[in-house]
């Protein structure tokens, strides 16, 4: 599968794949592989972001842990600045780490109520050994709350005295502590309340333009998706079924599982009516995908090509991209 082809993209991941071995019986012999993630290219220039999107167990959290070497991919490349990070280990990884952070899901459970806020977001520090002066890193703590819209006197609670929208915006202050440059944005605002999602979404938007970051956004919500992000990758099955840009994302998409996953959006104008599309069945197992394409078996445009071969990647535009024999 190819995707956009940049003369020189920031940040990559390429035929990325990442197969779980099933292991059975007392000698926990291989009986099979659950297809988690399944040769999937992304390309995101800097400043820019990816919004990745689909159903649950899909393979979006697969593919953010691989980035951040928190699970060994089967195959495949992912490169920042042109230099694949793939099998870099020690003071390379270390650097790695520093560049590329992630912002959790739920803020509450990702930090230790057993610290107060000072020693959270200082940890960074410590374990890479950047500021050793007291001085250094107070100004240094100053100076992420600042960014985040907190006061100094957060640094003495702990994250139960502080309310949803304060912890989130704790976990970004420590994702932001060494500087990186790519953000992973792992469902980020999904455990908060509505009233304050749009203000964290903000914040999120503002640092970008400030710090210059790159994300990838991950989330359920694809109106949210469509107003943080520059392109938009759909997952299905350990697949990306579509790519396309943000602005186009609700008016030229192609492929019919995008139209399933627009249709359940709610309409902001009141009194117009949409067509709610209801797929038929459950998603199949990843341990035994459907052959040819992975949507299928609960596609309402099925033809019998779709069960013999793969869809391709198909080029569409310059910035859309499908896997559709039907469309495109």
């Amino acid at each position: 599968m190819s995707a956009l082809n940049l003369n020189s993209p920031y940040f990559a991941i390429r035929k990325l794949t990442k197969h779980f071995p099933i292991r059975k019986g007392f000698l926990k012999r291989k009986e099979g592989y659950v297809n988690a993630v399944d040769n999937i290219s992304l390309e995101i220039e800097k400043g820019k972001t990816m919004g990745l999107v689909g159903e649950s167990g899909c393979g979006k959290t697969t593919t953010a842990k691989m980035i951040l070497h928190l699970e060994k991919p089967s195959s495949g490349e992912i490169i920042i600045e042109g230099n694949d990070t793939v099998d870099i280990k020690g003071e390379q990884l270390r650097k790695f780490r520093r560049n590329v952070q992630l912002i959790f899901q739920d803020p509450f459970s990702s930090l230790n109520p057993h610290r107060t806020i000072k020693q959270i977001i200082a940890e960074p520090f410590i374990i890479h050994e950047i500021l050793k002066k007291r001085s250094d890193i107070n100004d240094r703590l100053t100076q992420l709350l600042e960014l985040v819209n907190l006061s100094p006197d957060c640094l003495k609670k702990y994250p139960h005295e502080l309310s949803g929208g304060q912890r989130q915006r704790v976990g970004i202050a420590r994702a932001l502590a060494l500087n990186p440059k790519i953000l992973i944005c792992d469902e980020p605002v999904s455990a908060l309340d509505v009233s304050i999602r749009s203000q964290i979404i903000n914040l999120l938007l503002d640092l970008q333009k400030r710090l210059n970051l790159t994300y990838l956004f991950i989330s359920h919500d694809l109106s949210l998706v469509e107003h943080m992000s520059d392109q938009v990758a759909v997952m299905y099955l350990g697949k990306i079924v579509e790519l396309l840009s943000a602005e186009n994302f609700f008016d030229e998409r192609l492929h019919p599982y995008t139209d399933a996953l627009l249709s359940a959006v709610p309409m902001a104008k009141p009194g117009l009516k949409k067509n709610r599309i209801i797929l038929s069945g459950d998603v199949p197992s990843p341990i035994n995908p459907p052959s040819g394409c992975r949507f299928r078996t609960r596609c309402p445009i099925v033809e019998p090509i779709c069960a013999e071969n793969e869809p391709p990647f198909k080029k569409i535009t310059t910035n859309h991209f499908v896997a559709c024999h039907l469309r495109g």
